[in-house]
Order: structure tokens, then sequence, then C-alpha cells
């Protein structure tokens, strides 16, 4: 005769550790993996400070994304202690985790201890169904998409690099795009730049682009810069954006960019365009080299023409744009390895990609000096990029 439920329960929690929440109470802030097994809709009223939420039926395809090491400690609750003893019991059972505990009396008990609670952010019903996809990544999930949500990017360019990189970042949810862009939508554009259309050109590109992001995800607050950056204005903009989206075609604005954004230490996703061919690395002050690091000074003119005199095919854009757009997920969501250190090269005709490895320069005239070795008068202070990116070429 097989036991009954609460006879197999009972034989359940004697083959596991429990722990009380007392115990867990002290361990929330230091550290060890806690890991919420509720359903979603459960966990909205609350879960403990720092719990990592997998419902139990995702339980076994994703315990790795939070508890690599099978022999470090994992503290599973639920709502009364009965599924988070059950899960405990599969991990250790069936998935060879050595040291997995269920807390006794689950969030209940530890809520009437009036122990701390944190609330999570909650998805609006349409935001559930709009992110779906993203939830069912281990990499991204629901922290992951709040992460999205609550994060600034600044798009320096409106246009053939900015237009595939602003339309998937705010399709992806990023909260705030910033768009910086002094020019209007010229009908030679709609061959690469694709968040523009017919309808509106002659109209400023910040505009036109804020229809489309509009257009395609409310949830998305956009900033609109309808001006060119210099050093009277760069500190001022870019300030209080969580990463920065390179998509400017002139070296001056480039040096002055990598500047600005090692001050403040902001990463740079940088790409560039030219003909079939394109580039693209990651710019994180301090973690690697910064844009001096790479080109201590400007390639001549003739070596480097613009796309307007060399022209660029138009699905090139989309492509190196579509990968800066990953490569800032990456960096929001804090999964994967950004290119950082690393240059990515793609040509077009040969369907081919080629990679470089880049170092810090400890002569770096930019980012050799820390953060705190450069006074508050120097901060808005740049030398005159113009003038020096001329005397290179």
């Amino acid at each position: 005769m097989s036991p009954s439920g609460a006879e197999f329960l009972k034989q359940v929690k004697s083959s596991i550790d429990e722990v009380d929440p007392s115990e867990v109470n002290q361990l929330v802030h230091e550290g060890v993996t806690i890991v919420d097994v509720r359903e979603t809709e459960e966990v909205t009223a609350g879960k403990l400070p720092g719990a990592a939420h997998i419902p139990r039926g995702f339980l076994e395809s994703r315990i790795e994304s939070v508890a690599p090491d099978r022999g470090q400690r994992v503290i599973l609750y639920c709502a009364s202690g009965n599924r988070s003893a059950y899960a405990a019991n599969t991990l250790v059972r069936d998935m060879g985790y050595e040291n997995v505990q269920s807390m006794t009396g689950g969030y209940t008990l530890w809520k009437d201890r009036g122990y701390e609670v944190e609330v999570p952010f909650a998805f609006k019903p349409d935001q559930r169904q709009r992110y779906s996809r993203h939830f069912l990544l281990p990499e991204v999930g629901e922290e992951g998409q709040r992460k999205l949500l609550e994060s600034k990017v600044l798009l320096l360019g409106a246009g053939g690099l900015g237009s595939p990189t602003a339309l998937y970042l705010a399709a992806a949810g990023v909260g705030t795009l910033g768009l910086v862009d002094d020019d209007v939508v010229d009908i030679s554009n709609l061959q690469r730049q694709v968040i523009h259309r017919t309808d509106t050109v002659d109209l400023p590109k910040v505009d036109s682009a804020e229809q489309a992001i509009n257009a395609l995800n409310p949830d998305v607050t956009v900033k609109k810069y309808e001006t060119r950056l210099d050093a009277s204005n760069i500190m001022e903009i870019i300030k209080g954006y969580d990463i920065i989206v390179d998509g400017v075609d002139n070296f001056p604005t480039r040096y002055l960019l990598n500047d600005a954004s090692v001050r403040l230490k902001i990463p740079v996703v940088s790409a560039a365009i030219l003909g079939f061919e394109g580039q693209l690395s990651v710019f994180a002050p301090y973690e690697g080299p910064c844009y001096r690091c790479l080109f201590r000074v400007p390639p001549p003119a003739e070596l480097a023409p613009s796309c307007g005199a060399n022209g660029v095919l138009g699905v090139l854009p989309g492509t190196m744009g579509l990968l800066q757009a990953t490569e800032v997920m990456k960096l929001i969501i804090g999964a994967g390895s950004p290119l950082i250190g690393r240059l990515l090269m793609y040509d077009a005709l040969d369907a081919s990609t080629s990679e470089v490895k880049i170092r810090r320069d400890p002569e770096c005239p930019v980012c050799s000096r820390e953060p705190g070795a450069i006074t508050d008068e120097e901060m808005g202070v740049f030398p005159d990029y113009e003038a020096f990116c001329a005397a290179a070429g």
C-alpha cells in the first residue's frame, strides 16, 4: 500500500535538512543562495530580500543559473514549507546537490515573525505578455526584464546605427532612451535608417525616431536632444545614463565622448561602418581599454572616408546596430561576455568575422589616470579635438 500524501510528505521532510526562519534571517545579507519556489502571482506580494525566484515547475531547468556549484549552500522556501521540501528532495536526490535546505514554515512564518520583506517589481498584465519570451530565458527572467525597464541608455545618432539599435532596445523594454541628433530626415537616409519613414522626411530625426519608438512600445520614455555634442554640453547630456551607444560619424566627437565617458565611468558600446565592413567594441572605463588605447591618434582622412563619400551597404548598419543592441542588453542584465577588450570586425561580402584583443595602454592620455586624479575643475575641460584630428590627418 502506498503512503498517503501526509505520510509521504513526512518521509520527504525526514530525508532533507530544514532550517528555521530565524537562522535564514541572519543569512539574507551574507550571500547565501536563497530561492523562492512559489508561483509568480504569490511572489508579487513580497519575498525574502535578495531571494531568486524560480517557480517550482522550472526549478530543475533553471537552478544552475543561480546555483552552478552543486556543493554550495542553497535554501529553498515556499508558502508553508511543503513545496520547498519536495523541491529540496529533488535537487539532492536527482540532481546531485549536496547542501540544500528547506525553510520551515515558508514565507507565511517568515512574515508572521515580522522579518524584512522585499516587494518585487510588479509587471502589468500586458507587460507579462509583451516580455513573455524574455521571462522564459534564465539569463533574463523577471529580474533581467526589471533591469531593462529601469535602465537608461543614450544613443548618439539616430541614423544608420542608431535606428536598429533604438528599435530593438525599445522592443526589449529599455525604460529610457535618450536620442542625440541635430539632423533632419532626408530621403537618402531611408536606404538604411530604418527608424524613419517617407512621411517623416524633413522632420528632425529625434522627432521621427520618437514616433517610431512610441508606436512600438509605450513603456519606453524618449528623451530628445536636438543638438550636436560638443565640449560645452557633453557632460550635462551623458550624465545619469547607464550606457552610451556610439553611432557618431566623426573622430572629434568620438574622442570627446571617450574623454567624458571615462571621467563619468559610463560604458560605451561603439560601432563603425563603411562600405561592406563594420567593427564593434565595448569601452568600459577601468575594466578594459578605452577608445584612445585603441586609436591613440586618428587615421589620415584618406584612410577613413565618410559613408557619404564612400557609400555603405544598406543592411550593414542593421547588422552592426543589432550587435550593439545585444551588447547593451548583456551589460544591463549582466549575462554573457561583453566585447570589453575585444574588437569584432565583420565583412559582409565574405560573411566573416574576426576578432582582435585590445589591452589598456598604461600610457594612455585618458584612462591611465584614475578618476580620483581628475579634479573638479578638470571634469568639464577638454582638448580641442577638432584641431587634434585635423593635425593628425
